[in-house]
């Protein structure tokens, strides 16, 4: 009897961890949430703290905020290079060699534009997905990009499961010249399913344009959703076709403790 009850525990031990899919396990991951506690510091810290804010916070502000506006914004010599006013273009290679700015006066330019594009996402026979993205642009550096990320797996024993994400990200372009452009950006995700959560998002993210009529797009954006995070990281190839783009490359996607690396395949159009 004995052993039959070790044995018992055993089964229902090993059937519990493979009855639940990869995107269950993830979703659980995400739902945990902990408390974290902060110890106070003691008297003698914060006389120390205080000598110290006395004397040198406004010297630290003001390096703080010079450093992080240049950093983040535009530095002095930028002002004056022709970066700065560098219009975008109708669509890459529209005008000549040159990808979504231009420096000449004289090429065609635009003041809004938008971008829709959609990928098939594939890691295995079980797992599949898709991601839709509207990206528009205006004002020769700001961004609002909309994007939807769902992903499905298919289990023979267990039934199917699926989550979707749907993210908002206000994208300011730090680099914008005719070859190179990159961003970075923050905003919101929505994890649907079990996990039901608004999380922090920040992005980065940057195309090359090296060979016509082809350009390389690296991005990465994260999500805080109570103690875990969502990682998306995608590097792709574009092939541009006037105004529309064939897209191939490598999606990964963290979801709390679960990974998923795929292949992706799509196309995308900017009116």
């Amino acid at each position: 009897m004995k052993y039959i009850i070790i044995y018992s525990v055993i089964i229902g031990l090993v059937s519990n961890c493979y009855s639940q899919s990869k995107i269950q396990k993830a979703e659980n991951s995400l739902s945990r949430s902990e408390r974290v506690s902060f110890r106070n510091q003691d008297d003698d810290d914060d006389d120390g703290g205080d000598f110290f804010v006395d004397n040198f916070d406004g010297v630290i502000l003001e390096a703080f905020m010079y450093l992080t506006y240049y950093t983040l914004i535009e530095t002095p010599f930028e002002m004056q290079h022709q970066t700065s006013q560098a219009p975008l273009t109708p669509y890459p290679y529209k005008n000549s060699k040159k990808g979504n700015y231009t420096f000449s006066p004289e090429d065609e330019y635009s003041r809004f534009r938008t971008e829709i594009s959609s990928r098939y996402i594939s890691e295995n026979n079980a797992i599949k997905g898709m991601n839709v993205t509207l990206d528009m642009r205006f004002l020769k550096r700001i961004g609002i990009a909309l994007d939807y990320h769902q992903l499905w797996e298919r289990n023979l024993n267990f039934g199917n499961d699926h989550l979707a994400f749907y993210n908002l990200l206000a994208k300011y372009y730090r680099i914008r010249t005719e070859n190179m452009d990159a961003w970075w950006g923050i905003g919101t995700t929505y994890v649907d399913g079990n996990v039901n959560q608004f999380g922090f998002t920040y992005g980065l993210g940057t195309e090359l344009f090296f060979a016509k009529p082809l350009s390389l797009e690296i991005n990465f954006d994260q999500t805080l959703i109570n103690s875990e995070t969502v990682n998306k990281f995608n590097v792709l190839l574009n092939y541009h076709i006037s105004k529309y783009k064939a897209i191939g490359g490598y999606n990964h996607l963290k979801i709390g403790t679960q990974h998923f690396s795929s292949v992706t395949l799509g196309v995308g159009v900017i009116f």
